[in-house]
């Protein structure tokens, strides 16, 4: 029999090894490979052509979130399953949206998560219980309720957001250059369309909506 083979995308090491014991006890589950941020999760899936993957949102350098669309414009058959603490109905769209198989809160039943992995690998749809019928409705239909209100990152391109995660992780111009290989004028260029888009001025505000939006988190 053919394993389901899983790569697990987290960047808290206790949570990556969690999974892995979990899952290691089902017979049709492998865990092929772990990534501690969405950068080093395209090259895993590049590497090791998993068929599911566990995905967090909010990770360094490169969001699970936008992770998400690279991965399902590079490799469409792939299946993800977004895996977060963040309950918010406004991520469980925009996950869907970005082409996500399913959306779990980390305090899901183990049991939810090893079904989530069988029916995503299906080819079909899971979403957390603790996920309000309200919220899977609204997707089916398509409904634009006020749940659904664009998270304001819509308006930025896949750079833009790249950029701006990495912004208001500290880097400065000439780091994110170097990891995004384009020039610093280039970087400066997507800063002042950002700033524009958005209606913000300068890095701490950028900063602020980055957080608000989920695309970094504040180490506590």
């Amino acid at each position: 029999m053919d394993k389901i083979k899983v790569l697990i995308a987290d960047d808290h090491t206790i949570v990556r090894k969690g999974l892995c014991s979990l899952l290691s006890e089902e017979n049709d589950i492998e865990v092929v490979g772990e990534a501690e941020n969405g950068r080093e999760a395209i090259k895993k899936v590049e590497q090791l052509k998993p068929d599911v993957v566990l995905m967090d949102i909010t990770m360094p350098e490169l969001n699970g979130m936008d992770a998400t669309r690279q991965l399902k414009k590079r490799f469409p058959s792939i299946k993800i399953l977004i895996l977060s603490m963040h309950a918010n109905n406004e991520y469980v769209f925009e996950t869907l949206q970005a082409g996500a198989s399913g959306y779990l809160i980390k305090r899901s039943a183990p049991t939810d998560l090893i079904k989530a992995i069988h029916v995503a690998y299906r080819g079909e749809s899971f979403l957390s219980p603790s996920i309000s019928k309200k919220v899977i409705e609204n997707y089916i239909h398509q409904k634009q309720d006020s749940f659904s209100e664009p998270m304001g990152l819509d308006k930025l391109t896949e750079r833009e957001r790249e950029v701006l995660q990495l912004i208001a992780e500290g880097n400065p111009n000439r780091e994110i250059s170097q990891r995004l290989f384009i020039s610093t004028k280039t970087v400066e260029a997507h800063r002042v369309k950002i700033q524009r888009k958005l209606q913000l001025r300068g890095t701490a505000e950028l900063t602020k909506y980055a957080i608000v939006k989920g695309l970094v988190e504040l180490d506590i």
